[in-house]
């Protein structure tokens, strides 16, 4: 790199006490050959119940390009990195896991990709094989359903693993809103983007913080921050069933003028009505969805409340 850039990492951790020496270790040889790279370490303590916190003081005393965010609770990955992004200074930005299975390495030609222009280097995953088949399966379909709803699309295996330019980070911290999806966030701002594909390795150290549940809530967060469309699907639904309720109805009245008396079963009236509630409850779920959304914006609390910054160079 030319004219001394400047790069920021954004790094969220939780409960990763064994992660972060290799993570740093990792990162100091990445960088070591590039000295015209001036670059600082920005990690997000976010509610860590182990020796995190600790272990990144420490080795912030060896490294002083350290800076560590600690927020006063677990308040979850998304406000993590938004926590990251408005402490940033760099002219890029990077946002990365700890596990290592975001190579630093890749920092190198995502770099010369914004060196030729782009504002957004994304880094895409050429193979989930680290993953088991439940988890590629429920990722692939949860991209095609939020694309097929949502806009802006966002691109499919890419996680937040990406580096952004200045512009672009600036663009994201004015964003206000409360319930943060990021993947839609970074799409929904735009600028000139391009995609590095990588294989992503195993995880090395430690395990992953997000189980089945999580991650459903997390997909829920996705469709309805960026769609309506949901609410939309249940306009027809409704129209379609009582559509076909009209068309039932007509087809029992001729049947019985032709026919005579008809006698409804106990069998057909129990699973026209549970089926029937069951659609207004599901209805009422997702319109419940959206009416959370909007009474938890409404209160205009802050994404996360920082405990306290420890930067050795300030």
């Amino acid at each position: 790199m030319t004219n001394k850039s400047t790069l920021s990492l954004v790094v969220p951790v939780f409960n990763e006490a064994d992660s972060i020496t290799p993570f740093i270790n990792k990162v100091k040889s990445v960088f070591s050959s590039q000295p015209d790279i001036g670059l600082e370490i920005i990690f997000i303590n976010d509610g860590s119940s182990d020796q995190t916190l600790e272990n990144l003081i420490e080795e912030q005393t060896l490294l002083p390009i350290i800076k560590i965010i600690d927020l006063s609770r677990n308040f979850g990955k998304e406000a993590a990195i938004t926590a990251g992004l408005e402490q940033s200074k760099g002219d890029a930005v990077v946002v990365i896991d700890v596990d290592l299975q975001d190579p630093p390495e890749l920092i190198l030609p995502m770099l010369e990709k914004w060196q030729e222009g782009f504002e957004v280097v994304l880094a895409c995953r050429s193979n989930r094989e680290s993953d088991s088949w439940l988890k590629r399966a429920s990722a692939n379909g949860f991209y095609w359903v939020h694309n097929l709803l949502s806009n802006p699309k966002i691109p499919a295996n890419v996680g937040d693993f990406r580096l952004m330019d200045r512009v672009v980070v600036e663009a994201l911290k004015q964003l206000p809103e409360t319930h943060r999806f990021m993947k839609g966030l970074f799409s929904w701002v735009g600028f000139n983007s391009t995609v590095i594909h990588y294989s992503r390795p195993k995880r090395e150290f430690g395990v992953s913080k997000f189980n089945g549940w999580k991650l459903w809530n997390f997909a829920l967060e996705g469709l309805t921050s960026f769609s309506t469309d949901p609410l939309r699907i249940w306009t027809y639904i409704g129209l379609f069933v009582s559509l076909s309720s009209f068309l039932f109805a007509v087809f029992i009245a001729i049947r019985v003028v032709v026919s005579g008396v008809d006698v409804p079963g106990y069998a057909s009236i129990m699973v026209a009505v549970t089926f029937l509630g069951g659609l207004q409850l599901i209805g009422i779920g997702v319109l419940g969805e959206y009416m959370g959304r909007t009474y938890i914006e409404s209160k205009r609390r802050p994404n996360y409340i920082i405990r306290k910054i420890f930067d050795v160079k300030n």
